[in-house]
């Protein structure tokens, strides 16, 4: 039987954060600020990667890379949100849905994959200084970006093609402001507990692994960050400190949400912002604050910038 035949819901109804129209409001002005310091931010740091030359390295690369993401992530559920949320009754397309849940875990799951080749590279440059060159080449890493994405569209080609086997026949009310697995396998009109089992696997348990290998590659760099001098130990701290804070926003969230039961709580939507819309905001501050090649590469940015507007100034 084809997904056509038996799925009779030609699309749902997205119940949003809230059903009040003041609290509705409030949410799409706030949230409409969210995401244009979001696209502002990480914008701003592909283009400071990309202009200046002392940040064509490796570890600049994968940063720039990573704000790329964010602006993608964030670009996949916000824009549909702040229109939802001046919708009386915002509605999604069958098709429109799952193609929402393709980019999100797609994206997603590229960000995951990238962070673990961040760290690896912080592992290179800490454990090995003098054949970090030779090991993180402009080859090894471009490879390894790929990959990533490669990793992405397995992990989340594998998510719509469990989903969309499923019967959707009633009710069509998603209980979230976009379109994802726990609140999609909730619709269905069949027992779901095999499919859970295989998500929460698949989802959960994986970035839950992830996540406990980086910090303990995290740990291991800060115990081989004792024998370095300490210009050096504090430049890696910072660095890794930097590391540390992003994947415990993105990571954390994550295992929360896919490494447990797909029930219902109370907490769910707000983790449900924190890393769809806050997250990806805060990662460019977390990286550039005390940054300060990034901060002389902005001031640089600038100054060209109104270098160039100068001459039509009256």
């Amino acid at each position: 039987m084809t997904a056509a035949n038996h799925s009779q819901v030609t699309g749902f109804v997205l119940l949003g954060l809230s059903q009040i129209w003041e609290l509705r409001l409030f949410f799409f002005i706030i949230f409409s600020v969210v995401y244009l310091m979001t696209v502002t931010g990480n914008l701003l740091i592909v283009a400071v990667v990309t202009s200046d030359p002392r940040l064509h390295t490796t570890m600049y690369f994968l940063l720039g890379n990573l704000s790329f993401l964010d602006f993608c992530y964030s670009s996949i559920t916000a824009p549909r949100m702040l229109a939802d949320l001046l919708s009386p009754k915002p509605v999604i397309s069958f098709g429109g849905c799952l193609t929402q849940l393709f980019f999100f875990h797609f994206i997603g799951g590229i960000k995951i994959f990238l962070l673990t080749v961040m760290a690896y590279d912080r592992y290179v440059a800490i454990s090995q200084p003098l054949r970090y060159m030779l090991i993180m080449n402009r080859t090894v890493c471009g490879l390894l970006v790929a990959a990533s994405w490669v990793g992405g569209f397995i992990h989340s080609i594998a998510q719509v093609a469990l989903t969309v086997q499923l019967p959707f026949c009633g009710p069509d009310k998603l209980d979230n402001f976009y379109c994802d697995v726990p609140q999609l396998i909730k619709l269905a009109c069949t027992d779901t507990f095999a499919l859970e089992l295989l998500m929460v696997s698949n989802n959960g348990l994986v970035t839950l692994m992830c996540f406990l290998v980086l910090l303990g590659s995290y740990t291991a760099l800060l115990v081989m960050l004792r024998s370095h001098s300490r210009e050096g130990r504090s430049k890696a701290l910072s660095t890794c400190a930097s590391h540390v804070a992003v994947v415990t926003l993105i990571f954390v969230p994550c295992v929360y949400i896919y490494a447990r039961p797909f029930r219902t709580f109370p907490m769910d939507k707000v983790v449900s912002v924190l890393y769809t819309m806050v997250t990806p905001m805060l990662n460019p501050a977390i990286y550039t604050l005390r940054n300060k090649e990034v901060i002389m590469a902005m001031k640089k940015l600038w100054r060209r910038q109104k270098d160039l507007l100068g001459p039509l100034e009256p």
